[in-house]
């Protein structure tokens, strides 16, 4: 599986996606060389693995156009959001989610490197491959330097990350997409895009309008949709069950694709759920008030679930 590691940086992928998407038409490497400062080696490389991270579509005779609508957060002054969109690619670009793995497993982001090189076939030098991801890891803030050549992951995204990349979620197209990439292929070629990817699409656009409520209702509506199609997929009647907690747990009793790990996360989903959209609540006294934080990090969280159990259902990886 070749891939095009040619020493790329994730400052000139950032660059080249930038020039791409305010160009009047489709470019080659020249302009994005004269437009973003970059040598015209750098600039090949770069509209190479933009390529191959989603953000641009290759026409041939080296041409390149906008394909994602992420690409607009690398139009913008805000550092947060270019970092942030990055993340959200590099988290379904195989070779970074292997590197990650192997990372972890290793210690070593050398050792990982030349392994990612075997799995992937890739056909370029293990240190090129090491820098590229590492470059773009850094970057996206999906890794962190801690001295001494060694690395760690980034465990867990800040709010303010997730609200910048929300922000970013100006139209349907756009909201629609980064739910996409959230999701992962195949979640997307599964699920319903009506009763799921368009409700969280939603659910995001009512996040970055600072509507918690309004964003949890609409990405609960999706979650317990996805479940309903589960459960129908793999042959457990949910009909008489009605919710994400009803649903998740006869999923978790009668079949394999409902762990515990993942059924105490469709628990989060689905109190909040209620609490966003069941009124006065007879324990306290009164209804729930939520937050626009809680609103953006729902809607995360419910791609991560989605995407968690399909990897489940389809026999993938385990993943969480």
């Amino acid at each position: 599986m070749p891939r095009p590691f040619w020493r790329a940086t994730a400052e000139a992928v950032v660059a080249a996606v930038d020039a791409i998407y305010v160009a009047t038409s489709p470019e080659k490497a020249d302009y994005v060389a004269e437009f973003a400062q970059l040598t015209l080696t750098n600039a090949d490389a770069a509209l190479a693995l933009a390529a191959d991270l989603g953000f641009l579509s290759s026409l041939g005779s080296g041409l390149y156009q906008p394909l994602s609508p992420l690409c607009r957060s690398f139009a913008t002054a805000s550092q947060q959001r270019k970092a942030t969109a990055l993340r959200v690619a590099l988290e379904v670009y195989e070779p970074f989610t292997r590197f990650k793995e192997r990372l972890v497993a290793t210690g070593d982001a050398s050792t990982a490197a030349r392994q990612v090189k075997r799995l992937l076939d890739l056909d370029a030098h293990h240190d090129d491959i090491k820098e590229t991801l590492l470059s773009l890891g850094q970057y996206g803030q999906a890794l962190i330097a801690k001295g001494g050549g060694e690395y760690a992951l980034r465990e867990e995204p800040e709010h303010n990350d997730l609200a910048a990349l929300a922000q970013g979620c100006e139209n349907d197209a756009a909201a629609e997409d980064l739910v996409r990439t959230l999701l992962g292929q195949r979640a997307v070629d599964l699920v319903s895009r009506d009763d799921v990817i368009v409700p969280l699409a939603n659910a995001l656009q009512r996040a970055r309008a600072t509507d918690g409520r309004g964003s949890v209702v609409s990405a609960g509506n999706a979650v317990e949709s996805f479940l309903s199609g589960v459960g129908s997929r793999v042959a457990v009647n949910l009909t008489k069950k009605h919710g994400i907690n009803a649903k998740a747990d006869e999923l978790h009793q009668r079949g394999n694709v409902m762990p515990k790990k993942l059924l105490n996360v469709s628990k989060y989903l689905g109190h909040i759920r209620n609490a966003a959209d069941h009124g006065v609540d007879a324990e306290v006294g009164g209804a729930w008030d939520i937050r626009a934080s809680t609103g953006i990090e729902y809607v995360y969280v419910a791609c991560s679930f989605i995407a968690a159990v399909i990897e489940r259902e389809v026999g993938g990886a385990v993943v969480l």
